[in-house]
């Protein structure tokens, strides 16, 4: 999508023809209602954001991932894209004869780009690159303990309002100031060579990690594959079913159950990779007591980067680390409510009274958020002439886009390139806000919250019915 002419564009009057284009939008809302009743439109024109259309624009719905826009607005808002996550390895000890006689220490930054997605595929990439480092400086051996400082967020790495039993889900995963490979284990099953027998586990990475077993065992009947991933009450995640000797390879994504153990695993596999071993024990620990620190080792990433894979991606460990990172920056407290005091204060200089909407987390996982179409559509218009407003809408996906869903969702005719926009998704709650242009020219922010919905695959269709209608008469 070409932002450079959204910005030439923006500052068109809207379009003529508005009543034709009201009654055509009308015509889509009344049969978007089939695919849930509790329905809520709004559009705006841009810049200054006079409405164009609204249905039920002001009673407030779930918005599911749409809260991943007042997320990342305020995080671009408050931190700016020049703002970096920065993850340092610290060493104290003397170094003699290869052996470093005393501790290596990690300090977590909440950085989500610590994984094989920037990497070729590499989860251990960044860990590898900490163990070559060493080893050229002349380190064989580690004596002391490997110390993991992950106090910068302070309460549960588990948000009290996400569905207890989704998660081993991959967007339920446990959110950490230490956190490799969105905290995630690759697992792959395989039939064993015999019925009864234990089927084969491929781990990616190939690193082990506490709390999760696999029961899995070779079936008889060639074509079966019954495999169930779940929680036991103490926690551990345990996949377990039947395979078939004929049966296709399965796999699946399953978060973690403790983020900085699954770190220091991860790292000290890569470390020995190198030729660095560690003695001593793995600590968790919330500082690093007082001592001759030294830095030897160093991983910044860049907003934006972040911002895109939460926009695009729909991310929600990341959004989530956004979040309690804004509260840790800004409020000293890098939790959940510290984060939401942070996009509060932020929300009320857009022009929303923090009494006015619900916010709990930062992805949208959390079904207490609320918002109107209303509200969605002024923070939209708000970050369309933002000082990074180009930014912003960048990180945003856009019709047509190659490598996401987003590559045949209104891929096809006006739609083509000419919208952005943030889906959202939870049971029974579908939304779909973003920006739009008309034929005319003319830049739209629209929001559509859709509650109480019967079928996904109806309310997408709904709402792109809606957009088309706005994008051919705008």
């Amino acid at each position: 999508m070409a932002l450079a002419l959204w910005a030439l564009t923006i500052g068109v009057a809207p379009a003529s023809g508005a009543s034709a284009l009201n009654r055509a939008i009308n015509e889509r809302v009344a049969a978007a209602k089939s695919a849930g009743p509790a329905l809520g439109v709004h559009v705006a024109a841009l810049p200054g954001g006079e409405t164009v259309y609204e249905y039920r624009a002001d009673e407030p719905r779930i918005p599911a991932s749409n809260t991943k826009l007042f997320t990342t607005a305020a995080a671009i808002d408050r931190l700016g894209p020049g703002w970096q996550f920065e993850t340092r390895v610290l060493a104290r000890g003397e170094l003699s004869g290869g052996v470093l006689r005393g501790d290596l220490a990690v300090v977590g930054a909440g950085d989500p780009t610590i994984s094989g997605r920037w990497h070729y595929g590499d989860p251990l990439a960044v860990f590898r690159a900490w163990g070559r480092g060493l080893a050229a400086s002349g380190v064989r051996r580690v004596e002391g303990d490997l110390l993991l400082v992950d106090g910068r967020f302070e309460d549960s790495a588990v948000h009290p309002e996400w569905p207890p039993d989704q998660l081993q889900e991959w967007y339920e995963a446990p959110v950490g100031a230490l956190t490799f490979n969105d905290n995630c284990l690759l697992l792959r099953v395989e039939p064993g060579a015999a019925p009864g027998v234990p089927a084969r586990v491929e781990r990616v990475p190939n690193v082990d990690v506490a709390g999760i077993r696999v029961e899995v065992t070779t079936s008889a009947r060639r074509g079966e594959r019954r495999i169930d991933v779940g929680r036991s009450p103490d926690g551990v995640v345990i996949v377990s079913g039947r395979i078939g000797p004929a049966a296709t390879l399965w796999e699946e994504w399953v978060a973690v159950p403790d983020p900085t153990a699954w770190f220091g695993a991860a790292l000290r596999a890569a470390l020995l990779e190198a030729g660095v071993a560690v003695s001593g024990d793995t600590v968790a620990t919330a500082a690093l007591d007082a001592g001759s620190w030294r830095e030897v080792a160093v991983h910044r990433s860049d907003l934006l980067t972040t911002l895109e894979v939460v926009n695009k991606r729909s991310q929600n460990l990341h959004a989530e680390l956004l979040l309690k990172n804004l509260g840790a920056e800004l409020c000293g407290a890098g939790t959940w409510a510290g984060g939401r005091r942070a996009v509060t204060e932020f929300l009320t200089e857009v022009g929303l009274e923090p009494t006015a909407y619900e916010l709990s987390d930062g992805s949208g996982m959390s079904r207490e958020n609320r918002f109107t179409p209303r509200q969605v559509t002024l923070l939209l218009t708000q970050m369309a002439r933002h000082r990074w407003a180009e930014e912003f809408m960048r990180s945003l996906p856009y019709s047509g886009e190659e490598g996401l869903r987003w590559e045949r969702r209104l891929a096809t005719g006006a739609t083509r390139g000419n919208v952005a926009a943030k889906t959202g998704w939870l049971r029974a709650a579908s939304a779909l806000s973003g920006y739009a242009k008309g034929r005319s020219g003319q830049l739209f922010a629209f929001s559509i919250l859709i509650n109480d919905v019967r079928e996904k695959w109806r309310a997408d269709s709904a709402q792109d019915a809606i957009v088309r209608a706005l994008v051919e008469g705008g």
